[in-house]
């Protein structure tokens, strides 16, 4: 909703999938590090057979952020200060692990939290394709506790009603970060 506002975006999940593409940039190191096993018959990450592998084992998980995180944080500054650079009024980076990855506070000026209840997170996973509830619940497991998400929030944005309910709060947070990136365009000018 932000970017039909006009906000730039940087999303680490695109990212992240462009990395794990066939003949993305992660891909060779991937194989390396998990084994033929870990790379699909199209050349790409076998995102399915590493959920499994990872969120059942805390080593291999920390094995593939260590891999992956910062490549896609290098990706995501690259893009911003390019945005930022052809004169976006301001940059929205969408980092679904912001708490866990961390080395993001020196790097944003806020962070909004899309917040919900964790029945609705559960729903949301399961309605995606091959997360059922078990490995559902595995994520959230070690994901931040939506605690630690709220608080490290500037801003909370309840997600959980219809658009038409939430468009007016996404509409003032908008107009927010339109002036404080003016401000700080004007700021760092002096």
């Amino acid at each position: 909703m932000l970017s039909d506002r006009g906000a730039a975006l940087v999303d680490a999940d695109v990212i992240a999938h462009r990395l794990t593409s066939p003949g993305g940039a992660a891909i060779e190191a991937l194989r390396d590090a998990f084994g033929e096993e870990a790379i699909g018959s199209d050349g790409s990450l076998d995102r399915a057979h590493m959920r499994t592998r990872v969120f059942s084992d805390s080593a291999l998980r920390t094995k593939l952020e260590a891999l992956l995180h910062p490549m896609i944080r290098a990706a995501m500054r690259d893009l911003t200060d390019k945005l930022v650079s052809d004169g976006a009024g301001y940059v929205v980076q969408v980092v679904p692990l912001l708490v866990e990855g961390g080395q993001w506070s020196d790097y944003v000026d806020r962070v909004l939290v899309i917040d919900c209840s964790e029945a609705t997170q559960l729903d949301r996973m399961r309605a995606r394709v091959g997360i059922d509830e078990l490995t559902a619940r595995q994520i959230i497991a070690v994901q931040a506790a939506r605690i630690e998400r709220l608080a490290i929030a500037d801003d909370v944005l309840l997600n959980e009603a219809a658009l038409d309910q939430i468009a007016p709060r996404v509409d003032r947070l908008h107009q927010t970060y339109l002036r404080s990136a003016a401000i700080k365009r004007s700021l760092e000018t002096l």
